[in-house]
């Protein structure tokens, strides 16, 4: 019995593994005009690679549905931005982007991933 109980054990700590650090589900959209949607849902944000211009003017709007404490922030590494969010309002982080590159953007947990790439 207790050898059930520790293949079940493992198995579940794999899965955690996979999903927050393994797994790349990842969607990719270019901005059109200047406003994109991003859904915070189920431990992903959607899309999660977003491609935008340098020195364009940026908006982009976070929609939360995840009521995960894990998802009340976003924060962006390299560019100084985060933003607090709530549960179903959206949330709109407004900038413009002075630097090219690759800009991680994770809850404050690091489970949450996303990428701005400006080019």
């Amino acid at each position: 019995m207790s050898f059930i109980v520790n293949l079940i054990g493992i198995l579940l700590i794999a899965f955690i593994v996979w999903w927050f650090w393994i797994y790349k589900g990842r969607s990719e959209a270019s901005l059109e005009g200047d406003k994109i949607d991003i859904i915070v849902d189920s431990g992903v944000y959607e899309p999660s690679i977003i491609h935008a211009s340098l020195g364009k003017p940026l908006t982009l709007r976070f929609i939360r549905k995840d009521a995960n404490p894990c998802a009340e922030k976003v924060i962006f590494s390299g560019l100084d931005l985060s933003a607090d969010l709530e549960v179903d309002k959206p949330y709109e982080l407004s900038f413009t982007p002075q630097k090219k590159g690759e800009f991680e953007f994770t809850c404050q947990m690091a489970m949450y991933r996303g990428m701005l790439v400006i080019e």
